[in-house]
């Protein structure tokens, strides 16, 4: 199981790096979502909600970043080699390694199939939001440039999060 893990972890990670590094189009996310991501965060957080699902939360605040970032950078036409990697390992830098001496990350009893569960939830978390931003412009693309729906833009990268928090919820429960 361990390894099967290990794996999974290792397949997602890299799996979205490559779809950040290759990317010909920046597809820039909207302010709305990133500003619901945030309030997540810290509505979860200050209820006492379980560490995984904060982390699904500051997962797809994290891609949010990293899009605007990037879409930022291709608008002032700033490129260079390896911008892509650096602004995605900038930002989990700045957000993932002041959790460990803070004890947020790194506590061997607070682990979720094996890993620390905000990590968890922010590795699942940043999957989850990428997975809906991008299923948003296929949408849009399909229907002819057009959303299908007011606030599509916001409600399909953040749906995800908001379904896997539910799922999360039970899981994290159940075992309790």
């Amino acid at each position: 199981m361990k390894r099967i893990i290990q794996r999974f972890r290792f397949l997602f990670f890299y799996g979205l790096l490559f779809n950040f590094l290759f990317l010909s189009t920046a597809y820039a996310v909207c302010p709305l979502c990133t500003i619901a991501v945030g309030a997540g965060v810290g509505f979860s957080h200050w209820l006492g909600i379980d560490d995984t699902i904060t982390g699904l939360w500051i997962g797809g605040l994290t891609i949010s970043l990293i899009i605007w970032t990037i879409d930022w950078l291709s608008v002032k036409n700033i490129r260079f080699y390896g911008r892509k990697l650096l602004v995605i390992a900038g930002y989990y830098g700045l957000i993932v390694v002041p959790l460990y001496p803070m004890h947020f990350i790194g506590h061997p009893l607070n682990t979720f199939w094996g890993i620390d569960k905000l990590l968890l939830g922010i590795i699942i978390g940043s999957v989850a939001f990428y997975l809906g931003h991008i299923a948003y412009i296929f949408a849009k693309a399909y229907h002819g440039g057009r959303a299908y729906f007011p606030f599509q833009k916001v409600v399909m990268p953040v749906l995800p999060l908001v379904v896997l928090s539910i799922v999360f919820y039970f899981l994290v429960n159940q075992i309790q």
